[in-house]
């Protein structure tokens, strides 16, 4: 579990194909022995799992199913991607809960100034885009975001300086993908109000008889 608050910039140094799937090796912005073997590492928001520490990073076997469905597939060498390590039980949650679970890649439709800030607006498939709620969270490549408004076919979020130079935002333009992940809390709360309806173990949801069977 992570927080979506990036811990720094890593640089790809090695991409090494092993049959259908990849190791990627990984320049780490903190000291090698705080790397853990065996811990998890969201790298551009897709959790992976240390498999080797070397002197100046580590290295990850990423899935064939990773990476047809994140932005890895599409990483080449010298790439800057986000970093941050799992979160620690006691840890202060200043982001929100992201598992690193990738559920779609969307593409920057717009970036613009707005003032300070830099508004971004994001494209994402429909069946995803429902789980994006104005005011609430959403992780862009690893980064735990609040969205500005919520369009048909898109979203919009303000994003803040810091945010931009201390992420792989700074370096950013039109057309990029992305890896986003909705909302944890958001996609249970619609499972269980049974918004999936074609979905495999759907109910039928609540009725008015329900509800009088339950004393309301």
């Amino acid at each position: 579990m992570f927080t979506g608050l990036v811990e720094g910039l890593g640089r790809v140094g090695r991409i090494t194909p092993q049959g259908p799937d990849s190791v990627l090796s990984i320049s780490a912005p903190w000291p090698a022995e705080q790397t853990v073997l065996g811990e998890s590492i969201a790298v551009n928001g897709a959790c992976l799992t240390v498999t080797r520490i070397g002197a100046d990073g580590f290295a990850v076997d990423v899935s064939a199913e990773t990476l047809s469905r994140t932005t890895l597939g599409g990483l080449r060498l010298g790439d800057r991607v986000n970093l941050e390590r799992a979160m620690q039980l006691g840890d202060r949650l200043g982001g929100h809960l992201v598992t690193g679970h990738v559920d779609c890649v969307g593409t920057l439709q717009k970036l613009e100034q707005v003032g300070g800030s830099t508004r971004i607006e994001v494209g994402i498939p429909p069946e995803h885009l429902r789980f994006v709620v104005e005011k609430g969270s959403v992780a862009l490549n690893g980064i735990s975001l609040t969205v500005n408004q919520v369009g048909s076919e898109s979203f919009s979020l303000n994003i803040i300086p810091h945010t931009m130079t201390a992420t792989t935002l700074h370096l950013a333009k039109q057309g990029d993908s992305v890896n986003i992940e909705t909302d944890l809390i958001g996609k249970y709360v619609a499972r269980l109000l049974n918004r999936d309806e074609d979905g495999p173990g759907a109910s039928k949801g609540l009725s008015m008889e329900d509800l009088k069977r339950m004393g309301w």
